[in-house]
């Protein structure tokens, strides 16, 4: 064992830090998978609707890039929410954000099982050990994902610099092979372009705009994930750099990817290829080999997103830890490799035990579309509640420039105001769609009962770290420092 004292290391640039928000935006699985169900719920207005979410959440990322410069931790909403907005709001941002990425590292896990599965079946392979190779079995995909978690959990605790390398290398594979494709569709499509797929208000239905609008702002999530490693990164300005570049990238990925979709594919096809929406078209556009590229490349980003989900999780623990608002066990850090290696095993067998659980909904892409409504909704809870922080710390800048106080205040007040509004609308119309309990995806009750059931544990959590363990967060409302914080040493 080393004999330094434990500690994260600074070694991560601007290039990591775009590595592993997009990685974890996930900008091919979210296309690949996630069209179907966006045009399930706002038709061929999918383009408009990914406009209208870009615009609150550049104005979060504004928040974020000033908060992460006034106060970089690792701990990011929950830190920043916690001093500003009072430490029970604080505790939940940090709460809802650790169980969402959980719940999304539990079915990605299953997404990465269904297209290994997928790539097995193209290879000829369609049973094995008396087992149909089934890639809408969430079952066989569960086992299949979770093997696969187990092996980026690994990548992720030897070092979070070599994990962005292979994401890069990942992120340049698939990204070449989406613009290939979606670029092959749009030249080549049946469908004619129509300015109505830009225009939002060609979405009648107030509920479906919701929902839409929540599945949107959930296509963007992760690109604040570079601000979780912002206390190993060389500047701090780069992980706002790495943030602002990765979600403009993702702007202009989905958009590409949701025009040459509805150019090849009518909205019928579109609905009914739900998950296995990028290989359809693959297969559409070319014969094999080429047409397994684009499940390659799907396989590729399931794979980086799981990874680069693991990495925020532990960190954002990591940060809960060191305020005892969490157990000591997460501020344990390798000397070997200065990371959280123990907290990110935990964090495996968590999301790992929450996939067995997702096994009470049969089919994958029903698991799929019931996981995106509910974290959706707490989605855009912390990114709401981080916004109003910002409004909130840096209040005085009304007072200045007219520039300043757009950014500092107007911006993150009108983004955290409208996506915690649209949550609440689309909670109030989960309540009234259904009128009894079923684990369905298109139950409401069962829709809404997941987030309240992350807000509800929060509420316990937090009262235990502040009655029992006398969390110190719970005086100050802020965190610890982290050149102050005591982290525990790995025995390797």
């Amino acid at each position: 064992m080393s004999s330094e004292p434990p500690g994260l290391r600074r070694s991560l640039g601007v290039v990591d830090g775009v590595a592993i928000a997009a990685s974890s935006t996930a900008a091919t699985t979210s296309i690949g998978i996630g069209m179907g169900a966006l045009a399930a719920t706002v038709g061929l207005q999918a383009p408009a609707i990914l406009l209208v979410a870009f615009l609150p959440i550049l104005g979060i990322a504004s928040a974020y890039a000033r908060l992460n410069r006034s106060e970089p931790n690792m701990g990011s909403g929950y830190v920043w929410v916690g001093k500003t907005l009072g430490p029970w709001p604080g505790f939940i941002t940090g709460w809802v954000t650790l169980v969402g990425t959980v719940i999304f590292m539990a079915y990605t896990s299953a997404v990465t099982g269904s297209v290994f599965l997928q790539f097995a079946n193209k290879a000829g392979w369609h049973r094995a050990l008396g087992l149909t190779l089934d890639p809408n079995s969430t079952a066989l995909s569960t086992v299949v994902g979770l093997v696969v978690l187990a092996v980026v959990t690994y990548t992720a605790i030897t070092g979070v610099r070599k994990a962005t390398r292979l994401q890069t290398w990942l992120l340049v594979f698939e990204y070449a092979v989406l613009l290939a494709f979606c670029g092959w569709a749009l030249i080549s499509g049946g469908h004619a372009f129509q300015w109505s797929w830009l225009n939002p208000f060609a979405i009648h239905d107030g509920t479906a705009f919701a929902q839409g609008l929540v599945l949107a702002v959930f296509f963007f999530w992760g690109w604040d994930a570079a601000f979780s490693v912002t206390e190993e990164t060389k500047n701090v300005r780069d992980a706002g750099r790495g943030g602002f570049i990765a979600l403009f990238t993702m702007l202009a990925m989905f958009l590409y990817g949701a025009v040459a979709f509805q150019r090849e594919m009518s909205l019928p096809e579109l609905i009914a290829q739900g998950p296995q929406g990028l290989t359809y078209l693959g297969a559409k556009l070319a014969d094999e080999p080429w047409a397994t590229l684009p499940l390659l490349a799907l396989m590729f980003s399931a794979v980086a997103s799981l990874q680069s989900s693991v990495i925020p999780t532990a960190r954002g623990l990591l940060a809960m830890g060191r305020d005892r608002t969490m157990g000591q066990v997460w501020t344990r850090v390798s000397p070997r490799y200065g990371s959280p290696a123990l907290g990110t095993v935990l964090i495996m067998s968590i999301s790992a035990g929450v996939s067995v659980l997702a096994l009470a909904i049969p089919k994958l892409n029903e698991m799929i579309l019931a996981a995106v409504n509910s974290i959706g909704l707490v989605v855009a809870l912390y990114y709401g509640l981080t916004a109003l922080a910002c409004a909130v710390r840096f209040r005085a800048a009304l007072r200045g420039p007219l520039s300043g106080a757009l950014r500092a205040v107007v911006a993150p007040t009108v983004s955290g105001v409208a996506l915690l509004g649209i949550g609440a609308y689309l909670a109030r119309s989960y309540v009234t769609m259904s009128d009894h309990f079923e684990l369905s995806p298109d139950n409401g009750w069962f829709m809404l009962s997941v987030p309240l059931a992350i807000v509800a544990s929060g509420l316990v959590m937090a009262a235990y770290a502040k009655y029992v363990r006398r969390s110190p967060y719970f005086v100050t409302g802020g965190g610890t420092a982290p050149e102050t914080a005591p982290l525990t040493p790995e025995h390797s």
